[in-house]
């Protein structure tokens, strides 16, 4: 991840595209009322009409999608690893991937047209549901959808209004990893990483984004109940100021922050990074590198932020059925846990998890674990409309950009 996702050291194909054809599409309209409330807690939105398939029509023969790198493997990078030619070869819809390194890379790329869809992380897919950068998805049209795991479905990051904006891919939590060897106590607590007193002082690292505001903010959810924060992405002002002066005043503790995974898996390689925010697969390839670092990571008792990456059509598709069975391939068993395997993250469909080797990855990354899932507050754009109900008083993302470069300095 980079600025606000993963910038892994994969690439993706990029190939030519194929004659058009039809689809068919219905007007739905996802917002209806002024910023209110829809249910408890439940914010509602003002979204722009945009067109939702009602029948999958046939294969336009191209498929233009804006991915993370590794989503999208071709056998270029390894021969062994290919989901994107036998789905060219089923459905005739030829790909085209274009990797972006930051969710706000991606949600400039879609909004400049010519794409179908993206891989979008929860920091992203509001902005383009609420901007009607993104079409409404039909769930029915794609089977594989019924297989995925219920506590991925109906989140605030892929959809809104109670209508489902994309098909859930895989996720993960944002732990806090340490050198066993250095770390001798283990730490149960986000304290280790904020403590002016650390004696881990400059080589503690965190994540380089506006959207690690929110792990500040879930710590003093905990910490000083007095700010009364109950979702660390609806903050109003005084909430977000306070935020904000913890990671302030946690600079001087910090090393570096990190946003490329393999830089971070030299660096805790190296002993100039000890502890921090983490995700699991950079525990996993600490751990099975030769020789292997002793490192262990933990979800603290004050909870974890995490990431859920969610497939979602653009509004202004041209291929919206080649991107319809994208989905429904990309999510179904076979296919959701060569993906998840490869990247390393929780496959979000059952059927990653039949086989022996699915039985194993899921066990691994807690794949079908709801109360695991529970304790994660996966990332989901703040917005001036409280994500926690309470009306248009919380602080935009806009304003988590300006405040991170000021904490950089």
């Amino acid at each position: 991840m980079k600025s606000t996702k993963r910038s892994v050291a994969f690439a993706t194909v990029g190939v030519l595209a194929l004659a058009a054809c039809g689809s068919s599409a219905k007007s739905t309209t996802a917002g209806t009322t002024a910023a209110g409330t829809a249910g408890a807690g439940t914010p509602t939105f003002n979204i722009p009409k945009v067109p939702m398939l009602d029948q999958l029509g046939a294969g336009e023969g191209a498929l233009d999608i804006v991915v993370w790198a590794g989503y999208t493997e071709d056998g270029t990078n390894d021969p062994k690893v290919d989901w994107v030619k036998p789905f060219e070869k089923k459905t005739g819809c030829v790909v085209a991937a274009k990797t972006a390194g930051t969710s706000d890379e991606m949600v400039s790329l879609i909004q400049s047209g010519g794409y179908d869809g993206l891989s979008a992380s929860g920091d992203a897919s509001l902005r383009l549901i609420v901007g009607g950068d993104v079409a409404p998805v039909n769930t029915t049209l794609v089977p594989s959808y019924t297989n995925i795991q219920d506590f991925l479905k109906n989140r605030p990051w892929n959809s809104a209004n109670g209508q489902m904006y994309g098909i859930p891919h895989g996720w993960g939590a944002n732990v806090l990893m340490y050198n066993k060897s250095v770390v001798t106590t283990a730490p149960d607590s986000w304290s280790v990483v904020f403590d002016p007193a650390s004696p881990y002082k400059g080589k503690i690292t965190a994540y380089d984004s506006p959207i690690y505001i929110a792990d500040a903010a879930l710590y003093l959810s905990k910490t000083k109940p007095e700010l009364k924060i109950t979702n660390p992405y609806a903050l109003d002002q005084a909430q977000f100021d306070a935020s904000v002066a913890l990671l302030k005043a946690q600079k001087p503790l910090i090393g570096e922050y990190w946003s490329d995974y393999t830089k971070y898996q030299q660096a805790v390689t190296s002993g100039s990074i000890v502890l921090g925010t983490s995700w699991q697969v950079i525990q996993n390839a600490l751990t099975a590198q030769k020789p292997p670092v002793g490192v262990a990571s933990v979800i603290p008792k004050e909870g974890a932020t995490g990431w859920s990456d969610t497939w979602m059509v653009a509004s202004k598709a041209k291929h919206p059925n080649c991107m319809y069975m994208w989905m429904d391939w990309i999510a179904s068993g076979p296919i959701n846990e060569q993906v998840a395997s490869y990247f390393g993250e929780a496959p979000a469909s059952k059927g990653a998890c039949t086989d022996a080797d699915g039985k194993t990855l899921c066990a691994d990354y807690h794949a079908d674990d709801k109360a695991y899932s529970d304790t994660i507050h996966y990332w989901t754009t703040p917005t001036k409309t409280c994500l926690d109900g309470r009306g248009d008083i919380c602080v935009p993302y806009a304003s988590w950009v300006q405040a991170w470069d000021a904490i950089k300095g």
